[in-house]
Formats: C-alpha cells, sequence, structure tokens
C-alpha cells in the first residue's frame, strides 16, 4: 500500500509503507522527500525511453511499455508469451518503481509471474525477492538496457550505472541491486561541511552517540543525528582526503581514504542498495562501488582480471558517546548544525522507527540470514587485505563483558580494548604481547607488567614500542554476514 508519493517528470514514484520511515510525517519538503533543492535535468521524455527500447528483445521492450504509456495489453500478452527465466527480476523492478500505469495492472502481471515462474508466490514481495535470489534465474541477456531505461524514468543519471555491457562485468547480479526510494545525492552528502569546537556544540548532549576520527592529529567528531540525514562526509582531515560513509540501514560508518594510485575518487550516495546496504557511486565513470568493501563493483572501474582491484585505504573510526570523546580530545571539532540542508536532527529522530524493531526495511537473501544473533544486534566487524575473504565479526555485548580481547584474523594478530561507554579500539599485536589489564580509559597493562598508552593512532609503551591501530567499525549483524561470504562470529 503506497503512503506516499511525489510526481517526477509525469511519473508517480510511490514509497511503501517500510520505505518512507526515514520521512517525518510532516512538513514534507523537497529535501525530506530526497529530491535535489535545485532543479535538475529532467528525466527523458517517454517516448525516448520508447525509442531507445526498440534495441532490446521484445519482452524488456514489454515491460518498459507497461511504465511509459501506450495500450498495455499487447504488452502484457508479449511478457506472457516471451517470458524469460530473467523476467521476474524485470517484473519486480516495475513494481518497485510503482508508477500509476504498474499498478493498473499489477494484478495481471502478478498472475503472469506466478504461473511462469512456477512458484506459490503470495502477496508479500520480500517473498519474491526470495524466490529470485534462491533460485538464481539466468539474468535476461538485455537486462542492463532494460535497467538503465527503467530507472532513467525516476533520475536520468541513473541510466548510466547499467548497461549490458557493465552487466557482464559486474561483481555483483544486478538483479540484487534494488533501488532505495530517493534520486543520486537525494540523501545528500556533506562535502566539506562546517566544524566548530567542542565549546560551541551546545546542541549536544554527554550520552549523544557521535563518530570519532583523528587523522594525523587532527580530532573530529560527526554527531549520528546529523551522519543519518546524510550518510556521507567527504573532507580532508589532517591533509588526507577522506569519504566516512554511514549506511544508516547497516548501523556502520566506515572511513576512507579516497585517492588511489594518485587518483581522487569523488564518491556520493547512488540511490541503490545491495544486500540493504548502499551503493556509492564515483562522480567520473558513475561506477558503483560496494561501501562495506570500498571497492567498484559495477561499472568501467571494475577491475576485469582480478590482479589490480581498486580498493579504497580504511582508517579507524570509534562510535562513542559526545562526552567521553570531548574528554579525550579537548581540541576536537563537531559538525555544526549548519549544514545548508533542512532536517530535524534531534537526537534519534531519523529512522526512528528502522531503529526501533529488527525488522529490514529491504530483505536480503535467506541464505544470508544468520539467526545466531538479532538482525540489528551491534558487532564489531573487521576485514583485513592480508586476511583475503575471511572476516571477523565480534558481538558488541561480548566486546562489552571483555574490556580487553585478544584474537587474530588471517596472519593478523590483534587486541580489542573497549572502555566503559562501549567504544571498541583495536590494535595489531606480535605473537610475544599479550595484555591482562585495561584501565577504561588510556593505560593497558601487558602480561610482562609494561604499561602502555591508549591512544587514537597507536599504543605505545615507554620503551617507544607501538602497536598500530587497525580499523574496525560497528555494525548490524545481518548486513555484515550478507556482504561477505566467510564470516567468523565470536559471540
Amino acid at each position: 500500500m503506497l503512503v506516499g508519493a511525489v510526481a517526477v517528470a509525469g511519473i508517480a514514484i510511490g514509497w511503501s509503507a517500510r520505505e518512507v520511515l526515514l520521512i517525518p510525517p510532516e512538513p514534507r519538503t523537497r529535501a525530506q522527500l530526497g529530491l535535489p533543492s535545485e532543479p535538475l535535468p529532467f528525466p527523458p521524455e517517454p517516448s525516448a525511453i520508447a525509442k531507445a527500447a526498440e534495441s532490446l528483445g521484445e519482452g524488456p521492450a514489454a515491460f518498459l511499455a507497461l511504465l511509459i504509456g501506450g495500450d498495455s495489453e499487447p504488452a502484457l500478452r508479449e511478457i506472457e508469451s516471451s517470458w524469460h527465466p530473467g523476467s521476474l527480476a524485470m517484473t519486480l523492478d516495475v513494481m518497485r518503481i510503482a508508477n500509476r500505469r504498474a499498478h493498473l495492472v499489477a494484478g495481471e502481471l502478478r498472475r503472469i509471474a506466478r504461473e511462469k515462474a512456477d512458484a506459490p508466490l503470495g502477496n508479500s514481495l520480500d517473498g519474491w525477492w526470495h524466490h529470485l535470489w534462491r533460485t538464481q534465474p539466468e539474468p535476461h541477456p538485455d537486462y542492463g538496457e532494460f535497467k538503465s531505461l527503467a530507472y532513467s524514468l525516476i533520475d536520468a543519471r541513473f541510466g548510466a550505472y547499467f548497461s549490458n555491457e557493465r552487466a557482464a562485468t559486474a561483481l555483483i547480479r544486478l538483479d540484487e541491486v534494488r533501488w532505495g526510494g530517493v534520486r543520486q545525492d537525494g540523501i545528500p552528502p556533506l562535502r566539506s561541511p562546517k566544524m566548530i569546537a567542542a565549546h560551541e556544540a551546545d546542541y549536544l548532549a554527554d550520552d549523544h552517540v557521535v563518530f570519532g576520527i583523528e587523522v594525523n592529529g587532527e580530532a573530529r567528531a560527526y554527531p549520528k543525528r546529523i551522519l543519518a540525514w546524510h550518510e556521507m562526509f567527504v573532507d580532508e582531515v589532517g591533509g588526507v582526503d577522506l569519504a566516512g560513509v554511514y549506511c544508516t540501514l547497516c548501523g556502520t560508518v566506515i572511513l576512507y581514504e579516497t585517492t588511489v594510485g594518485g587518483v581522487n575518487h569523488e564518491l556520493g550516495t547512488s540511490g541503490f542498495l545491495y544486500r540493504s546496504n548502499k551503493l556509492m557511486y564515483d562522480r567520473a565513470t558513475q561506477s558503483l562501488w560496494s561501501t562495506m568493501r570500498g571497492t567498484p563493483v559495477i561499472g568501467p572501474l571494475v577491475d576485469q582480471d582480478g590482479d589490480d582491484p581498486i580498493v579504497l585505504p580504511r582508517r579507524a573510526v570509534v562510535t562513542t558517546a559526545w562526552g567521553e570523546w570531548r574528554r579525550r580530545h579537548p581540541s576536537t571539532t563537531v559538525l555544526s548544525l549548519d549544514t545548508g540542508h533542512g532536517r530535524d536532527y534531534s537526537e534519534g529522530a531519523a529512522y526512528r522507527r528502522y531503529f526501533a524493531t529488527d525488522e529490514l526495511m529491504f530483505t536480503v537473501p535467506e541464505r544470508k540470514l544468520d539467526t545466531r544473533l538479532k538482525n540489528k544486534q551491534e558487532i564489531l566487524g573487521l576485514t583485513f587485505p592480508q586476511a583475503g575473504d575471511a572476516t571477523l565479526a565480534i558481538a558488541a555485548d561480548f566486546l562489552a563483558a571483555n574490556p580487553v580481547y585478544h584474537d587474530a584474523l588471517g596472519p593478523v594478530e590483534l587486541v580489542v580494548f573497549t572502555d566503559p561507554s562501549g567504544a571498541n579500539r583495536v590494535y595489531r599485536t606480535p605473537p610475544d604481547i599479550r595484555f591482562e589489564r585495561y584501565d577504561g580509559d588510556a593505560v593497558a597493562v601487558d602480561t610482562a607488567g609494561v604499561r602502555w598508552t591508549i591512544a587514537e593512532d597507536a599504543a605505545t609503551a615507554g620503551d617507544g614500542r607501538t602497536l598500530d591501530r587497525l580499523p574496525a567499525q560497528r555494525a548490524f549483524w545481518f548486513v555484515w554476514n550478507a556482504a561477505f561470504e566467510t564470516v567468523r562470529l565470536v559471540n
């Protein structure tokens, strides 16, 4: 059932009940609806889409006809007679775009799909997605072009994301790439945002959640209550070009360096998701990037032979309380409420209903749902290049009960220190160093009685030895398990 819609170039785009949770009831400004404050070039005229569709096979062209006009009866007959195993993905795309014309024929389209898929598909589209991902049918050869044209009706820039050529080299299945309900950068990143001194941040209470970073001695805090509305900041910190990517649906912030091989990749929010995890895009090539992996997965930047993939270097970020971060870093700066965007930045306003339940807004393949933890139970996630495909997830509750925890991921031995606020910091350890005590603040003691000072960049012993900080991030269990094939859980 649609609870809201907005007209874009004559197309009425709807949000389902679960997908509108992030939007406050009133008022609905353009910004709150995910639309740009300044007009963008209109999407292509339906007639232009129809002309482009002439190069497609009859099935994909018929699906597009349901979205752009004309007599729907011939289109439905063509879909039924030319049904391909990959037609179910196009059916779901048409239902997701959910314009007025698609709603008029939704019942008949569902009937055709049920019969052709030979499956007891019910009324819940989540069940349809699960069937699609469980059976993994061969994609239609024109699915990339269809997806490009169909989503161009929402935002002309979406057309660049997909093509048959891009589908052939993609590292993920295109039928697992789902539209999130907004246009490109419809959830606007904060680019070079205004920062203020800690004493000026009277809008923050000590227990408010912030994401803290320190780069080359420069400390900054990004409050969750602000970043949840923007999901990304792009800035230079400590002389390093960075993107802090907050996937609100995933409960995770990942800090990436954006310059690789001398190229600074200007990243943004694509408007699409993969397994409930936002996909980024880069402005230069419109390639789609995995947020969890920091690498291109669709588009010309995808490494064709696997020998030299682009991987953004990760940096450490800590999820903590504002009062604790300010105590440790009195000279820190913090995001100003003056972001240039109109939002309700009060604590807990964004995604309030989503965070309040264990229900997913966008489902993931059933085989990737693991009930050892609740979907949104928090874990500390670790992945290192030296460990290959292996990843580690440590339950946050476990770490809170074990403030000094040693483990290893591949060849990387490590220790996790957890302070009373629940903040986790991870350091690389050599085999001969084990810690037995941590005061919850700035001092840890190893089994030899040596005292180490715990700082954001490293742990340092009195004799000058240092242990490097390792990148790690808090995340919801369901999305970490969905993003990686090999996950070891410590619970």
